[in-house]
């Protein structure tokens, strides 16, 4: 089986589809998958390192720019379209999946003018702006939500949002299960938060006044690194403090508490891990679908929620030391979170692609 997966631009859209190429082929050894994103997008940093083969093609949004934004990304739609017919022409694929963002759009489209299968797939609620536009044209949809159904026209079904397997099952236990440490993993999706590493920046004096023994790992995007790595220092707070963490699956399940985003990806790896978090949902979301991703988990006790309009370092450092100090809080949250994974999504996803593929 030849497969193509395109899209990406943030680690929300990227990692889903390499959990389902990774169960494509723990299932079929010999299949061939690649990858098709842009040159500027996280794709063409993680697929590499991951060990699949990654095709560039031109592509910009449109949604949330500014004039100057959407005038290079009409631009680009025709030369992105002549990316993609040249990818599909040297590939030959049975099958196209666009995981999300504006580059899956021309991949997914010229695949089913040329009549190869296409699914796309949906992490949120709200269906983004290319799945809406590709929704006439897809073969079919894997979506995490059942209010994403109806966006689809009969192709959908709900398969929940794909998580690598190190997510999965045991591993490492939480420092606080064992000690009166509390590990506590900081980070705002895969190129970092402002307001979140601000807020720690402002919180950290308050939290090294409290006197609770807390191990911290910040992960800040690149912008903002040495800033948050001062901030630790100056107040005598030992932490690791990183643009980015590859192997955020041993972090995450190493934590006794996160503070983080509420991208659809974030929540299924959290919950896959089973891990309480206070979230603080990106306010600029499209259709705002982090605060909607925050409130179905809030509602099942699995996390706390901030606003980003009422987000300040000593409101997060309440928050998290409230937390920190109350380790049976934190287990009920954990197992709350537990209950909502979808450990088989990657496998239903991976039936489905084959049933298109044998017609």
């Amino acid at each position: 089986m030849r497969i193509v997966i395109a899209g990406g631009g943030t680690g929300g859209h990227l990692y889903p589809g390499i959990a389902v190429a990774r169960e494509l082929l723990t299932r079929q050894p010999n299949a061939v998958v690649s990858f098709a994103g842009t040159a500027a997008g996280i794709e063409a940093r993680v697929v590499p390192r991951e060990g699949f083969p990654l095709d560039v093609i031109r592509s910009g949004g449109l949604k949330g720019k500014g004039i100057g934004g959407r005038i290079r990304g009409l631009a680009l739609i025709p030369l992105g379209l002549a990316d993609a017919w040249r990818v599909i022409s040297r590939r030959q694929p049975q099958l196209v999946m666009g995981v999300g963002g504006y580059s899956s759009g021309p991949l997914v489209l010229v695949a089913a003018l040329r009549r190869i299968p296409t699914m796309v797939l949906e992490q949120n609620a709200m269906p983004g702006l290319t799945n809406r536009w590709l929704a006439a044209v897809v073969d079919a949809a894997a979506v995490t939500y059942e209010a994403s159904v109806p966006f689809f026209r009969g192709k959908a079904f709900v398969a929940g949002n794909p998580v690598r397997a190190e997510f999965l099952g045991g591993g490492e236990e939480p420092t606080g299960t064992s000690s009166d440490v509390t590990r506590v993993l900081v980070f705002g999706g895969s190129q970092g938060a402002h307001a979140i590493n601000m807020a720690m920046v402002e919180a950290a004096p308050r939290l090294a006044a409290a006197g609770r023994r807390c191990e911290w790992v910040h992960q800040t995007g690149e912008r903002d690194l040495e800033t948050v790595r001062e901030a630790f220092r100056r107040s005598g707070l030992e932490a690791r403090v990183e643009p980015f963490f590859y192997e955020m699956d041993r972090e995450m399940k190493r934590a006794d508490l996160l503070v983080c985003r509420a991208g659809a990806t974030t929540l299924a790896e959290l919950t896959a891990a089973g891990r309480p978090a206070i979230l603080i949902p990106l306010p600029t979301a499209t259709d705002d679908h982090q605060r909607k991703n925050a409130e179905e988990l809030q509602r099942e006790g699995a996390v706390e929620v901030i606003d980003q309009r009422d987000l300040t370092g000593d409101r997060l450092a309440e928050r998290i030391l409230g937390l920190a100090t109350d380790p049976l809080r934190r287990r009920r949250m954990a197992e709350a979170a537990a209950r909502l994974a979808r450990p088989d999504a990657a496998s239903r996803i991976v039936d489905h692609a084959l049933k298109l593929v044998s017609g």
